[in-house]
């Protein structure tokens, strides 16, 4: 079985660049926008990045987010140990960055969907034609597009 967040071709090859980043960068955040009616925050593809980060680093945050002064809730939610921002505004379809930085410079990673289901067809065909040859679940069609 095939288990992802997001079957967009792209999205999944910018998480593989977001876990590649993780290894050398491990502060990070993820920023997930959607349109103004999208009910779930954040997305699943800003979930399972969030997720899969995790499982290369974490750096603790330079400020605990029980520390904070203020409104802490303004850090976002803390998802397996990396603040996740959900912004639903008009306007956008769904769109998930992760930001990595380090003193004097930073990396943004973005991936940007259109309003129609066409980005989704080639990673969900892949994915498809990749589970009968599958033992147990492979998380990610980034693992999916490296295996292939």
């Amino acid at each position: 079985m095939a288990a992802a967040g997001n079957f967009s071709l792209t999205a999944a090859m910018a998480q593989a660049a977001a876990l590649l980043a993780a290894r050398f960068l491990p502060q990070r955040e993820v920023i997930d926008y959607a349109s103004a009616s999208k009910s779930d925050a954040p997305s699943g593809t800003a979930r399972e990045l969030a997720e899969r980060l995790a499982g290369v680093s974490l750096h603790p945050l330079a400020v605990p987010v029980s520390d904070v002064a203020g409104h802490p809730e303004a850090r976002g939610a803390s998802i397996a140990g990396t603040q996740v921002h959900s912004v639903r505004l008009p306007s956008f379809v769904i769109s998930t960055e992760v930001v990595f930085a380090q003193p004097d410079e930073r990396l943004v990673i973005r991936h940007d969907a259109g309003g129609t289901p066409a980005p989704y067809v080639a990673g969900t065909l892949l994915a498809v034609r990749a589970v009968p040859g599958l033992v147990g679940v492979v998380r990610g069609l980034d693992t999916l597009l490296l295996e292939h």
